[in-house]
Parts: C-alpha cells; structure tokens; sequence
C-alpha cells in the first residue's frame, strides 16, 4: 500500500493498522521465540516458557472474553484494522493453536536439553519399576488423603470448578447394562507440581498430574477405567464494577472478585487424545463449543516452570546476577533529603536499586521533621515494606494519604487487605475517581525543614514494588521543584475531592489532557520540521494503540517528521508505507528484564523536551485511567533519557523490527550484536565504582555472550 500525497491521506483507511489482538499475539510469540533461542541459557529460557503461558491465560481471561461478551451481545462493529469480534475471535483462535504448538515443542526440546546437565523431568510413560514404587506410595501416604474425587450425575448439582486449576478426567468402562461414568478430580494446589524423585546421579522430578493419573486405579478401587484425561477452564474475567450504582466500593470490588469464579468458560484445555466421552461432556457442563477447545500436548500450564528455575543450583545455566547498583544521582550525599536539595534525582531501575526510595519512605516514617505523606499504590509486593512504612508514619502521627487502586485487575484482594491495614493504621485511605482507574505512580513527602515547608516529589514509570522493581525496567524521578511539587500536590486534592482539576504548571493529567498534549507535542514538531532540519520524535512505551495518537504519527511522518517508536507488546500502527509512514521506525525489545519505562522525546527545533510517564498510548490510559505525563527540566538528564533512547535503538542483539505486513523480523548487525539492557548495565556498574554523580550514556557493543 502506498500513499502518494497529503490530499490523497485517509487516515481512516483499516489497512494502515494492526489489529491489536493479533499484535499482542505477536508480542507473546516473541516472548516464545525468546524460550527458543539457543544463546540464552537454558534456565532463563524456561522463564520465557512460563512467561508465554501466564501472559496468554490473563489474554484469554480479559481480551478474549471481552470479544465473546461482544459477539454475544450481537454487536458487529469493526475495529480499526476492519475486523468484527467474530473474525478476531477466529484469527485469535488460529494463531493461538499455532502458538500454543510452537511452545509445547519447545519445552520438550528444553526438558532433552536439561537432561544432558543432570536435570530430569519424567514422563510417566518413562518411569522404572523403582521409581513406580516410590511415587504409588507417595501417593497414598501423601495425595490420597487430599483428593476430592467428583462422581459426575446430575449436571445442575455439579459443583463449580476453578479458574485456571488442572483437573483429571476419569471415564470408567460401561458395566453391563448401564452407561459410562465420569469421575473429576481436582489436582491439589497446595502441593508443588514437580515431585521429586530419590536418586544419586541427578535431579528426578515428575508432575503432580502425571502421579494422579498415574494412581488412578487407587481412586477408583474396583472399577475399569476406560481413559484418563487432564483438563483446565479459564473464565471470563472482565468484570464490569458499576460504581455509581456502588453503595460501598470496598464490599463491590469483593463482590466482583468473588463473581470471577462463576463466570463462563472462555477456553477448555484437555489431553489432545482425550475420551470422546468425556470430551462431550466438558463441551455440554461448560457450555463451550468446539471452537473453545485447546489441545494440549505435552506438560498442561507451564507457568510451573517457575517452581524449578526458582530452585537454587544450575548456576551455569543461567544469566550471571547483575547486581543492582546504588544510583549515581545520589553518590555523595548523606540523604536524598540533601541530594534532592541540589539536583533532580532520576533513577534507572533495575540497573540502580529502588531500595533508597523504600528506605527513603521508611526514613520519612520516622523523621519528626516529615509532617505528611502522599502516596498512589497500584500493584505492590505480597509483603510491601512501603505498606509497613505508611503504617508507621501514620502510628507517628503523621497526616498519611493513601490511594489504594481497588480496581487493579488480579490485584484487587490483595489491595483490599492493604487498604484495610492502612485504615487500621490510621491512613486516610481512598479508592480513587469513580469511573477512573488511578495508574499514576506519585509519591509526596512534605517536610519542616530550615524553619519553611518544603515539599519532595517522586514520580516514576513503574509501581512501588519492590520485587517488581528487580525485574522490570522503569525510571524515576525525586524532585522538589516547586511547581511540579505543587502541581502533585493539586493532583492529590483532586484524588481526595478536595479540587476539581484546574490549570497545570507541569504536570499534564488524564483523561482531561494527556492525549491533547501528546497531540500537541506531535503537530509542534511537524511545524518545526524542515527538509534541511527534520523533526525528531522518539517514543519509548508498551504499547501504541489509541487511533489519534497514531494518525497524528502518521501525518508526521509524511511531513518528513523522523520518528523512532520503541514498543514492546501492542503496536496497531503500520512503519514503511511509501509517502506515509517511511519515516517511521518500530522496533521492540525482549531480554532480561521486561522493558517498561515510557519516555517521550521531542526535538522541538533543538530545543528538546523530555517526558516521563505512567501511561502509554492506550485508550484505556487516556480515557478511564488518571496517569501523569512529567517533563524533565534538567539538561544533563534530558541528555542521559535522550541516550537511553538512543542506545535502545541502536540494540542488535535483542530487537525485533516491525515491518509494514505487521511482521517482527529479529535484527542483526555485521559489526556484532549491541545489547543495550547490558550497556546499561556495565555503565552503570562503572559509575557506581568510580562514585560518579552524574554521567551520560554511550552505546556499548557486546561481544555478544554473557
């Protein structure tokens, strides 16, 4: 397709975009491709594996029920790329059961390479005599007693069976004159799912499922079992909380987590060779049609893999630890009280531990000098050492403002408890915009401090969570700028009711703005841009998918704007379209750590302006999410986010490009691989050992091994 002038642009053309499931498709198969590659070590390789089945079960959980819902209610509108729900949820259907094929041959080729280095996963239909001995009495001394086995009679009497849990399928043979039975036994879940077997040249282990099938005959004494299947159900969870009919938001988001076990079945999986029998009734109790059906092959849910990559041991076949290092911006001074006092502070995680932002927190907790402390939370840690700091600043006396996101999706009880806790602690504890889910990460300290009132920011990319923030690649930033301090500090009124939203000095907010601005941004470059000085624009988010946003990317880039998106999962917008989009380069990074960060780069007729944000270009963050967009006002880390970029976009050795027929091709570089999370890393590491406060970023070229 091309595009040969401005006049002839329609920009509402299906054919310039991607549909989004199947881009988020394509993101979960470079996540595959990742368990695939032969230059990462095999255990890092298994992580990919389980990654690939968590990502997909919480796809069908959300993205896929939410077609169903739509199919169901009849609505027959397109999405951008020109495609009904129904045509989404068969093309969904089809790249999935390849997908799905892909990653259960590639765990058996993991599993053969595992063996070669003494780590053994078997097959039931491997086991010795010796090994059959120790798991049947394994089994009667430590399953049987847990096992809860379902005769199948009446289907209206059956009870509800949970989202996501395995379960074993028995048929029992016909006896003379009666039909076949069905017998379900759910596989336990407060045991591991690999066992371990005795033995002295290695590591044996075997599933949970394959000894429940395997014992089966021990269940069901006395009868003749005709087949042995395993299953799984994942339910519709895309629960819809009205809350404005909510007389006690707290009450409804418990009510809504509670309604999750109910709802209907999006998708079965069930033993690619499973009975006829016991097929057709899963397809009749579930109310599910053939369409819904997974095969699986191989070893059911390998989200287990994590049990055994998180075992110690097999050093050598993982990545060698980078530890995190203390952050530049912060070499040199006592505090961050006084480091925030003479500069902006950024912090690049997971490179530059997150720990000084927790232990800042719990120093804020106890100084007599901190007189409130302002905070969003989203998704924290099971055991949140933030949470325990609130706790203390508000038992301290302490005014302590919490806004706890009920609604966060599979985090709602968790928060639930939290925001209980804080309560009891004494936290004024809020719930956030009706409507609206708060994704902001902000974080307010106001201090008595040289006889004044000063008020200290931290604004960030990623969640106050400190097991995420080993992980995950976010920035952040602690300043006490007084205009941005004081615009979060109007941010927070809002959230509490006490303000309705009003003029920013820096902070821009949405839904009311964040799009317009984002716009705004996008048509000044155009006007700055000149055949001789082109624009630049260089987005770094996880997804770009709201239609402005790309349309306005669109128009730029046929005005000669140079643009440089680096997005990791969902991308509908269409690169290398002759006179549209051929300015426009898409490339998307997959390594260690699960890139998250959104920086925003505008060159601005060199005058560049940077953006920090906790939004991508979403409609969902744009519309029903309260997100933050931040500039960065100083120079020299303008400069260090402008040679993140850089580097990110000069990576060789984990990048995908996008091609205009919306396929990632793996890029590759005669001049040697250039891996930029390890870049990051050694500079890092380097800065840190010479105790430097600041420095600017260089792409390093790897040599390409670990």
């Amino acid at each position: 397709m091309t595009a040969t002038s401005k006049t002839q642009l329609n920009l509402d053309d299906s054919r310039l975009y991607i549909n989004r499931e199947l881009s988020w498709l394509s993101f979960n198969e470079r996540v595959l491709e990742m368990a695939r590659r032969e230059d990462v070590p095999p255990m890092e390789r298994m992580k990919f594996l389980a990654i690939f089945s968590s990502n997909l079960d919480e796809f069908f959980m959300i993205r896929v029920a939410g077609l169903m819902q739509r199919v169901q209610a009849g609505i027959q509108t397109k999405d951008p790329s020109g495609l009904t729900a129904d045509e989404q949820l068969e093309a969904v259907r089809q790249k999935t059961l390849t997908l799905t094929a892909r990653h259960a041959e590639t765990a058996k080729t993991l599993l053969a390479l595992l063996q070669k280095h003494g780590l053994y996963i078997l097959n039931r239909k491997t086991w010795n005599s010796d090994q059959r001995r120790f798991i049947r009495d394994y089994f009667q001394s430590h399953l049987l007693p847990l096992l809860t086995p379902i005769a199948v009679t009446d289907p209206q009497s059956f009870p509800l069976l949970p989202n996501l849990q395995l379960h074993i399928g028995i048929t029992l043979s016909a006896q003379a004159g009666e039909e076949k039975q069905l017998m379900v036994i759910p596989v336990p879940t407060i045991v591991p799912r690999f066992i371990g077997l005795p033995s002295k040249e290695g590591e044996f282990w075997v599933t949970l499922e394959d000894i429940l099938m395997e014992c089966a005959g021990l269940v069901v004494q006395g009868k003749s079992i005709e087949s042995v299947d395993v299953f799984r159900i994942t339910r519709d969870a895309d629960v819809k909380i009205q809350e404005e009919e909510a007389g006690d938001l707290l009450e409804t988001i418990e009510a809504a987590v509670l309604e999750r076990r109910h709802r209907q079945a999006v998708r079965v999986e069930l033993s690619a060779d499973c009975s006829s029998t016991m097929q057709n009734w899963i397809l009749a109790q579930f109310q599910v049609g053939p369409q819904q059906i997974y095969p699986i092959a191989g070893i059911p849910d390998l989200r287990c893999l994590w049990e055994l990559v998180g075992r110690g041991g097999f050093e050598s076949l993982r990545w060698p630890d980078w530890p995190a290092q203390h952050p530049a911006d912060l070499a040199g001074y006592e505090s961050i009280w006084d480091a925030a006092s003479d500069h902006d502070v950024m912090l690049f995680h997971p490179y530059e531990s997150f720990e000084p932002v927790v232990e800042w927190i719990r120093a804020a907790a106890e100084d007599p000098s901190v007189l409130a402390i302002k905070q969003t939370l989203y998704r924290t840690s099971p055991e949140s050492p933030v949470i325990s700091a609130l706790e203390q600043a508000a038992r301290s006396g302490k005014e302590v403002t919490v806004l706890v996101e009920l609604k966060a999706r599979f985090e709602e009880a968790r928060n639930i408890r939290w925001a209980r806790r804080l309560e009891d602690a004494g936290c004024y504890v809020i719930y956030g915009v009706a409507g609206l889910k708060t994704h902001a990460k902000a974080l307010l300290i106001i201090r008595r401090q040289g006889g004044r009132i000063k008020r200290y920011v931290h604004l960030a990319t990623g969640n106050y969570n400190e097991k995420t923030a080993r992980i995950y690649s976010d920035i952040g930033l602690i300043t006490c700028d007084p205009q941005l301090t004081s615009d979060v500090g109007a941010f927070f009124n809002l959230l509490t009711g006490f303000s309705e939203s009003v003029g920013w000095s820096k902070l821009t907010i949405a839904p009311t703005s964040l799009r317009q601005r984002m716009l705004d941004l996008i048509e000044r470059e155009i006007k700055a841009s000149s055949p001789d000085h082109p624009g630049l624009i260089m987005i770094k988010a996880n997804s770009l998918e709201d239609i402005r946003v790309c349309q306005a990317l669109y128009r730029a880039s046929a005005a000669g704007v140079r643009i440089k998106l680096n997005i990791r999962g969902i991308c509908c917008l269409r690169p290398g379209i002759k006179g549209l989009s051929e300015h426009i380069e898409i490339v998307s990074i997959l390594d260690r750590y699960l890139e998250h960060a959104r920086i925003y780069y505008f060159d601005n007729g060199g005058h560049p302006e940077v953006y920090l944000s906790s939004a991508d270009m979403m409609g969902r963050n744009l519309d029903r999410r309260l997100e933050l967009l931040f500039p960065i006002a100083q120079p020299d880390l303008r400069q260090r986010l402008s040679s993140i970029l850089e580097t990110y976009f000069s990576d060789t050795a984990n990048a995908w490009r996008l091609c205009s027929d919306g396929v990632y091709k793996r890029m590759v570089s005669k001049e040697g691989p250039l891996r930029s999370q390890q870049s990051f890393y050694q500079q890092i590491a380097d800065a840190a050992g010479f105790q430097k406060a600041r420095f600017r970023f260089r792409p390093i070229r790897s040599n390409g091994k670990q």
